[in-house]
């Protein structure tokens, strides 16, 4: 129960935040946004219609065609969250004024949006709109959810070239750049991860180090490879980003001829990561190498 109540807070205040990047800093700028929201303020900018009327009635569609389609949870939190969206779109619509710098308001647009959606994500919920279309699609037809949802956002962003122009068209691009980086922000915070791995037959060496001197815990395995026909040692490891610089040191005075892989991390859970990062927080962030 506080858990539900908890959820429910935090998708609200991310429903609120990207409510009020719509009616603070798009509308009075000109500026479009993907999805619904983004067909809603062109609709706005042509017809001089209530996004927050727009979007109820879209969404509400949308909603009503693909709830078959649809996971039970995201039905039931699209029920709360498409008219606290419209909602919160009609008590903060007209509040907002022009900003002289379009680029500025782009960028705090993009702040406000990706806030928003983080928040949203992480109370496990979403926005529906076009990511029904794209889950009714995939069901249908088998298209990818990611690409399909990208397209169309695409699609309605692009079409604001016939009503707010090119100049401002590209400052909505802009703002839906910041806009994914915020969100990853929120989602990931600033102690963001690493994966990292490391083809080398010294992985053991290494690993040994690394476990000495990071305070981090490795994996290490047998692969083979397919062009030299040969078996090689492979470490994997997760560690923090700002932690990198000195595994590469580690990896470079053992074996200077390592293969080095490295990806990003959205989350890490259980086995020996989590007790290494308790350990972690009590040691000096100085490390040795």
């Amino acid at each position: 129960m506080v858990n539900t109540i908890k959820d429910f807070l935090v998708m609200a205040m991310g429903t609120l935040l990207f409510a009020m990047s719509i009616t603070l800093l798009s509308m009075p700028n000109q500026l479009a946004e993907g999805g619904v929201a983004g067909l809603s303020l062109l609709l706005y900018y042509g017809l001089n219609l209530s996004p927050a009327l727009v979007t109820f009635i879209v969404n509400g569609i949308l909603l009503a065609i693909g709830y078959r389609f649809l996971p039970r949870r995201m039905v039931m939190l699209s029920l709360v969250n498409i008219p606290l969206l419209s909602l919160f779109i009609f008590l903060t619509e007209g509040l907002g004024s022009p900003i002289n710098d379009p680029l500025l308001a782009a960028i705090f647009a993009g702040i406000f949006t990706g806030a928003g959606f983080g928040l949203i994500f992480r109370a496990r919920s979403s926005m529906g709109g076009t990511s029904i279309i794209a889950r009714m699609l995939n069901f249908r037809f088998g298209f990818d959810l990611t690409a399909t949802n990208f397209i169309l956002d695409l699609m309605i962003v692009l079409s604001g070239v016939f009503i707010i122009g090119p100049v401002y068209t590209m400052y909505t691009i802009i703002a839906l750049f910041i806009g994914k980086k915020a969100t990853d922000f929120v989602l990931e915070g600033v102690n963001t991860r690493r994966a990292v791995n490391i083809v080398s037959n010294k992985a053991p060496e290494i690993a040994e180090e690394v476990v000495q001197k990071m305070t981090a815990s490795a994996t290490v395995f047998k692969g083979h490879g397919i062009y030299t026909q040969q078996e090689r040692n492979v470490m994997y490891i997760i560690v923090p980003t700002p932690q990198l610089f000195y595994l590469k040191k580690i990896v470079e005075k053992i074996d200077a001829n390592a293969f080095i892989v490295v990806h990003h991390v959205r989350e890490v859970s259980g086995g020996t990561y989590v007790k290494r990062k308790r350990i972690q927080k009590r040691i000096n962030s100085n490390y040795s190498v």
